[in-house]
């Protein structure tokens, strides 16, 4: 039998498992239901599961109502029912990818949603912590810190709610813990900052919603296979995943594109139909703006560049049906909901259960909207106009800058920073990167704790394991315990693309054979030149050819410096396989247009 002496030891080693952190580009939100003050009701456990179902349902009619048609980046907003800590709540996490604006319409959601019930209260954050909080930085007061913010800030009747501690005159260290939150939610109505210039600022992103929500999405006429068509018009929202598969492919992705017989592939480009396909804003630019080869199962589909609308059109449509090759193909992606309903919509098709859509049903009755690309244009001396303040009133060659969101936003951010310049009484404090080093005799009071015994830089030394970990993190795996669950896939995963960069090595060291042998026929490259002085020993000490100062021996070794550069700028073109990289970028920057990647 256990001893009060065993049980004492166990609490101390004991430890809670900490709660794991938000992956990035994430948002999650919890609802409460605190009426104010608090009831008195025989079952309230009951009472509050009654009520989060009522503002369930809500939430569930607002999302038809005003995201009918949204095209969501990665996930949607959901609202389930948990219990965490004997707390009762609805709970909701969405990844929002690289679309800032789906976090936003999260946020007017749960904002109108406070509106319709007015005794429910929301809690909303993200990686960076409380984000409407960093919205209204510039206004907020001096002892809401990062450190004590959680659980003070809430979202109540549509309004922006602001715990305060009792007293602020000294330094607030303490933090609030969320039953401590909630008891002062129904009893200390009196504790609040209700400030109409913090909520405006917090807010600010919301103030043409819900007009803005259709203005998240682009519609484009593409030209693709029947097949993808079919698929895009039965659910749009298919469209975000097959723009990712394509934004994040690797080799591994890309091999049913590599093989020159199109008739394995599920989309074949031999039936394209021209249709219109609604996009989300943010994978449309994905998609405008990535470099792409045209696969040799392509090649010879698309029109002649002179009908640049008509090429335009079938590149975009080829880079989408590649999207949707990608996706169904990739193991990666098999897991994905939208994946297995493809597969079945296609099943269905092959079958003969589903029709393909003839070419007068989409002429006659399918949607054919086409929406401006104004805003995927970005002229950067209009946005050097901008920032200096000569956007306005003046005649401008090159149009405005973007659209008029982009336009507002930016003269936000320039009146912001021109109102903390003009602030007499703001120092260096205001701009703390500034001082981030300290003085120079801070520096020499911690120069002793600066560095280790064996003169090593504390901040500048390299952790193994800390890099281990923040590289898994990025990854998407567990940083902490349970992640060797994770590591098989991942471990396969890198094996394949090992094995696809050695097949890509052998294909690199034949183009470089190849090129020598060019190169020695046309008389310019002698590699045996300069290894038969040093074989020699003219001129050589201690097994080091002595530099010849002859100048036509100067001459031919400047030139075989220049023929191995462009050996090597030519491997790693190859390398990059058509993407985005070091030797294209360096190019691009001299003003060298490289032809397009061409693996034949």
């Amino acid at each position: 039998m256990a001893t009060e002496e065993d049980i004492a030891w166990f609490k101390s080693t004991f430890h809670p498992i900490p709660k794991p952190q938000l992956p990035d580009d994430s948002v999650e939100y919890y609802v409460y239901h605190l009426p104010s003050p608090a009831p008195a009701v025989i079952d309230e456990a009951a009472e509050t599961r009654a009520r989060l179902l009522e503002v369930q349902r809500t939430a569930a009619e607002l999302t038809k109502e005003l995201l009918k048609g949204y095209i969501w980046q990665r996930e949607s907003f959901r609202l389930e029912m948990s219990k965490d800590d004997g707390i009762t709540s609805l709970h909701g996490r969405t990844n929002y990818g690289d679309s800032i604006e789906d976090e936003w319409v999260i946020v007017y959601l749960l904002r109108e949603l406070t509106k319709r019930h007015k005794d429910i209260w929301v809690k909303v954050g993200d990686s960076d912590g409380e984000f409407l909080l960093i919205e209204a930085a510039g206004t907020l007061p001096a002892w809401l810190e990062p450190e004590v913010a959680d659980n003070r800030v809430w979202i109540n009747q549509g309004d922006l709610k602001i715990i305060k501690p009792k007293d602020t005159r000294k330094g607030v260290s303490e933090k609030l813990s969320l039953a401590e939150a909630r008891r002062i939610i129904q009893e200390e109505p009196s504790r609040f900052i209700r400030s109409k210039i913090i909520q405006e600022e917090a807010f600010y992103r919301l103030r043409n919603y819900p007009k803005q929500i259709s203005e998240n999405l682009h519609s484009a006429i593409v030209t693709i296979p029947r097949k993808a068509a079919f698929l895009l018009h039965q659910k749009p929202a298919y469209i975000s995943p097959a723009v990712e598969a394509f934004y994040i492919r690797d080799p591994i992705a890309m091999r049913p594109l590599k093989s020159k017989d199109a008739s394995d592939l599920v989309f074949k480009p031999d039936d394209l139909v021209t249709v219109s396909v609604k996009f989300t804003r943010v994978g449309y630019a994905q998609l405008k703006s990535q470099e792409f080869p045209i696969p040799s199962t392509w090649q010879g589909k698309l029109p002649p560049t002179e009908d640049l609308e008509a090429h335009t059109r079938a590149e975009t449509g080829m880079k989408l049906s590649c999207g949707l090759e990608m996706l169904l193909y990739d193991p990666h992606h098999q897991d994905k909901a939208s994946v297995r309903e493809m597969k079945l919509l296609l099943e269905d098709v092959d079958s003969g259960d589903e029709k393909l859509p003839t070419d007068e049903e989409i002429e006659m009755s399918w949607d054919r909207r086409e929406d401006d690309e104004k805003w995927l244009d970005i002229n950067f001396e209009d946005l050097d106009r901008e920032l200096k303040g000569g956007g306005k009133g003046k005649e401008k060659a090159g149009g405005d800058f973007g659209d008029a969101g982009a336009q507002e936003n930016l003269q936000r951010i320039v009146a912001r920073f021109e109102e903390f310049l003009n602030d007499n009484s703001a120092g260096f404090d205001g701009a703390e990167f500034i001082n981030d080093f300290g003085s120079d005799s801070d520096m020499d009071e911690d120069d002793e704790d600066e560095f280790s015994s064996d003169g090593e830089d504390k901040d500048g030394s390299f952790d193994e394991e800390e890099f281990s970990r923040m590289m898994k993190e990025m990854m998407g795996m567990p940083s902490g315990p349970g992640g060797p669950s994770f590591k098989a896939p991942m471990d396969k995963r890198v094996q394949e693309l090992d094995a696809e960069e050695e097949d890509d090595t052998e294909q690199i060291k034949e183009l470089s054979r190849q090129m020598e042998a060019e190169l020695r026929g046309t008389g310019v490259l002698d590699l045996n030149r300069q290894q038969q002085k040093v074989a020699s020993g003219e001129g050589a000490s201690k097994g080091e050819a002595a530099k010849s100062t002859n100048p036509d021996d100067l001459e031919d070794e400047d030139e075989n410096a220049k023929i191995n550069l462009a050996k090597n700028l030519l491997e790693s073109l190859h390398g990059q396989a058509g993407t985005a990289g070091p030797a294209g970028n360096m190019l691009s920057m001299m003003g060298l247009q490289m032809p397009k990647y061409d693996r034949d």
